[in-house]
């Protein structure tokens, strides 16, 4: 058995500049906890494979291709590979979420 704490996991360095903790990854699957303060966002990218987001704390906004949508903790969204997308914390609380990535993401296969 493995047993992780989400929130002591080292933090992972990013392009977006958030905190970013990696938290469990196999062949399979990678998964990772983003925090954002309020005002940060991650930059619009896209993400060569399926994800995820799933809400575990706070709210803020989600932007997948052209679709945006006020989201908050419970709540999971689907993000399919290649198209655009970002979350942003547009409110005064941290907005904290998991992003799943199926099948993990490679070196090979980034694309930011």
């Amino acid at each position: 058995m493995k047993v992780i704490s989400a929130l002591e996991a080292p933090e992972a360095p990013n392009p977006h500049g958030v905190s970013a903790r990696a938290v469990h990854a196999t062949e399979h699957v990678q998964v990772s906890m983003v925090t954002l303060q309020p005002g940060e966002a991650l930059k619009r990218h896209v993400t060569p494979v399926d994800a995820f987001f799933y809400g575990l704390e706070g709210e803020g906004v989600v932007e997948i291709g052209d679709e945006q949508d006020r989201v908050s903790r419970d709540v999971l969204i689907h993000s399919p590979a290649r198209i655009p997308h970002r979350l942003m914390n547009d409110g005064d609380e941290v907005f904290r979420f998991l992003v799943v990535k199926t099948p993990r993401q490679t070196e090979a296969t980034r694309v930011l």
